[in-house]
């Protein structure tokens, strides 16, 4: 009964979902549907262990009630720009003074 109630519940997206952000590597990964935040709550401690475990740096955590139409989005554009930016620098001309 109670996946019923979430499958109908996210289907309006209205189930809680765990949204986790992480800045290496740059994604965003959504975990769920849950009944109730407590319920979402109670479990995001184990998403974010395995993420860690894997190598994950800066770890935010947000949970709402929503839909997302993908559960991990990894933003090659920002891993881009990070690189474009580390060759920036390292390619400045030192001053010798």
């Amino acid at each position: 009964m109670k996946e019923l109630l979430i499958q109908i519940l996210n289907f309006f997206g209205l189930a809680c979902w765990i949204k986790i952000t992480t800045e290496n590597p740059r994604c965003t990964y959504y975990f769920g549907p849950f009944l109730t935040e407590k319920e979402a709550r109670n479990n995001q401690q184990g998403y974010i262990d395995d993420l860690l475990e894997e190598g994950a740096k800066e770890i935010k955590t947000l949970i709402r009630r929503f839909k997302p139409t993908e559960l991990t989005i990894f933003d090659e554009l920002g891993e881009l720009n990070d690189s474009l930016q580390r060759v920036k620098v390292s390619n400045q001309p030192s001053l010798n003074l």
